[in-house]
């Protein structure tokens, strides 16, 4: 076995596993992450953070198109092992097999259940009441690889994405620092999958935060308010403008001019909105400027 790691991210939520693992003392000696990408008014080139954190460690950074382009340089580095956190890209497996235990990756779900890109925002949506952390050995299918250790936390339908997004990044990043090293020793091995019991997610698009009174309860709708925070946010329209709602409550009666009855007969109450200004301001505020 080896106790060198390649390091494969882009999102947040890959830069807060990859300060674990330095601050771990992990052998961290590479990290593969999307190339630059236009931001902003400006469309100015930035780069992902995990670079960012990388550089500032003196870590090599590799930003391939294709995956294959790294393919010699992750050879020369054998043997070594992966460890994936929100990378963005299907890794294939002529990639996986180069690695030695394999590419170990962390996924904030339950796993089979909410296999793909949100699963954060399912559970939310959904209002499970539990979901977690699951810590598998990557394989080219969609999160079906086996599963080396999960991690459960309860749900009481308060939360929302950004909150929900720390606390199993946190929760994720510890039980990556527990379980690694006997990953990487072979002391532990992971378990298959039941794939009769996989659901799946879908990547997220603006279209989906368009509250639809006529195919949703009120409290499907208050779940997706907290579970599109940041994005897709949530729409509603007032008059012949739309709002974002990034704070709402169900009521039976219609407290102010801005609650919308839903399919179940009853009422979505905005709290606190984003104008079609961009301020974001309390409901009550909103409406002392504004009329239907």
């Amino acid at each position: 076995m080896t106790d060198r790691i390649i390091f494969f991210g882009t999102e947040a939520f890959s830069a807060d596993a990859l300060r674990a693992l330095i601050a771990a003392k992990f052998s961290v000696v590479a990290v593969v992450t999307k190339p630059d990408q236009p931001k902003g008014r400006g469309h100015k080139l930035t780069e992902p953070l995990v670079k960012t954190i990388a550089r500032e460690h003196d870590i090599p950074v590799w930003q391939p198109t294709k995956l294959a382009d790294v393919a010699e340089q992750i050879t020369s580095l054998q043997p070594v092992a992966g460890v994936l956190v929100s990378y963005g890209k299907i890794i294939p497996q002529s990639i996986i097999d180069l690695f030695t235990p394999g590419i170990i990756n962390v996924h904030p779900s339950l796993l089979p259940r909410y296999r793909g890109p949100s699963p954060i925002e399912a559970a939310i949506m959904h209002r499970d009441n539990q979901t977690g952390v699951t810590i598998m050995q990557l394989s080219a299918a969609m999160d079906a690889g086996p599963i080396y250790a999960q991690r459960i936390i309860p749900l009481d339908h308060t939360e929302t994405k950004p909150a929900l997004y720390a606390t199993l990044s946190r929760i994720g990043n510890q039980l990556l620092i527990d379980t690694l090293p006997d990953i990487l020793s072979g002391a532990l091995t992971p378990t298959p999958q039941n794939d009769a019991d996989a659901t799946y997610c879908s990547l997220l698009s603006k279209q989906d935060g368009l509250l639809d009174p006529a195919d949703l309860t009120a409290v499907q709708a208050e779940a997706r308010v907290r579970a599109f925070l940041g994005f897709p946010r949530t729409r509603l329209p007032f008059g012949n403008q739309t709002l974002i709602i990034t704070r709402a409550h169900v009521s039976k009666t219609a407290e102010t001019p801005l609650s919308v009855q839903f399919s179940d007969g009853n009422y979505l109450i905005p709290n606190e909105l984003i104008a079609p200004s961009g301020k974001t301001m309390p409901a009550e505020a909103f409406l002392r400027g504004h009329s239907p």
